[in-house]
């Protein structure tokens, strides 16, 4: 493992991709996005995606610099075509859109497609909170290839389809649920394997519906299970949901279609607090339900309880203060890209 600075780790990331053909300031915000989640925790969506993000602008699946169109607008809703732009560049613009429209119409509702991956959900529904409004958003990944299979099933026929759903507080730190409605992330998948690690029981089925441990039977036709594991029809039954917003209602549809490129859809939903409520109070009777819920007893082999968003946030303190571990194939993977590059690693 190599250990770096947020700040050292972002400069890195915002160079290759500048390099690679990124305006500056479509770099700057990726690059922060993928730092972003290496500070809270999820490296399944950190930089680790560097590599694959440059081979997809080299392929043409991703488009530095694609014009974002909006289409259909109404005072409430639009479509936002990415133009295979970065997902990050396009989702977070599509955010600010319907944020503005909530803010004036109390509610709006966008849907996102033809965009590169977005990262991981959380930050584009806190953006939304910090404008006094509750936000929900669900993301797809399209015809590309399915990686979860229904409950009762053994060959994949949905994507890892996560949600975020973030409310405004009274509290120092975001109040947000952010997840797969799959048993883990995918990406959590490639961390196992580059850091050769086995895998908890009840995340992956191997391509005879077995479960293994094993993250390479994924890459052996293996799939993922919902939600739930085992008891996973909730989690399908919120996946299936996920996908009909994100794939069917975008108009990217369901499937797999093998010519196809990454393309995540989405489904972003905001509505102003101050339409139901005053919003200081609001916030008041969320900051006292969280204090209420935390004074529950810790059960065996828990120290205390903490609310939807507090682990993230007390991961980025602790990595901001003691840096960002990075495993050693992933380092190498960027220090090639450096090298190829001409960029300094210091």
């Amino acid at each position: 493992m190599r250990v770096f600075t947020a700040e050292h780790l972002e400069s890195l990331t915002r160079g290759i991709l500048a390099a690679a053909g990124a305006p500056d300031a479509e770099a700057r915000v990726v690059a922060e996005g993928l730092v972003s989640a290496n500070l809270t925790g999820h490296d399944s969506h950190g930089v680790i995606q560097l590599p694959v993000y440059v081979d997809r602008i080299r392929k043409g699946h991703i488009v530095p610099g694609a014009p974002i169109a909006i289409e259909g607008e109404t005072p409430t809703t639009a479509r936002v075509n990415g133009n295979w732009g970065f997902g990050f560049v396009v989702t977070r613009r599509a955010a600010e859109l319907a944020i503005r429209k909530a803010k004036e119409q109390n509610i709006a509702a966008v849907t996102i497609y033809q965009q590169g991956h977005i990262g991981r959900l959380a930050p584009y529904p806190i953006m939304a909170t910090r404008e006094g409004l509750a936000a929900i958003l669900f993301t797809d990944s399209g015809r590309g290839p399915k990686s979860v299979v229904p409950f009762g099933g053994r060959e994949a026929r949905l994507g890892t389809n996560p949600v975020c759903i973030a409310v405004p507080s009274d509290e120092p730190t975001p109040v947000f649920i952010d997840m797969a409605t799959c048993a883990v992330a995918g990406n959590k998948l490639l961390v196992a394997q580059t850091r050769r690690q086995q895998i908890p029981p009840g995340w992956l089925i191997d391509r005879e519906g077995n479960p293994t441990t094993d993250p390479f039977a994924y890459s052996g036709g293996g799939a993922l299970l919902p939600l739930g594991g085992g008891q996973g029809h909730k989690g399908y039954g919120l996946s299936f949901m996920g996908e009909v917003f994100s794939g069917i209602l975008t108009t990217l549809g369901f499937g797999h279609d093998p010519r196809g490129r990454h393309n995540d859809g989405s489904f972003y939903v905001c509505w102003r607090i101050e339409a139901f409520m005053p919003l200081a109070e609001f916030k008041r009777e969320v900051s006292d339900f969280i204090r209420y819920v935390k004074t529950a007893p810790p059960a065996a082999g828990f120290r205390e309880i903490l609310h939807p968003g507090e682990l993230e946030h007390r991961t980025e303190q602790q990595r901001r203060r003691d840096g960002i571990a990075v495993e050693e194939e992933t380092w190498k993977a960027i220090e090639a890209l450096l090298g190829e590059y001409g960029l300094p690693v210091g």
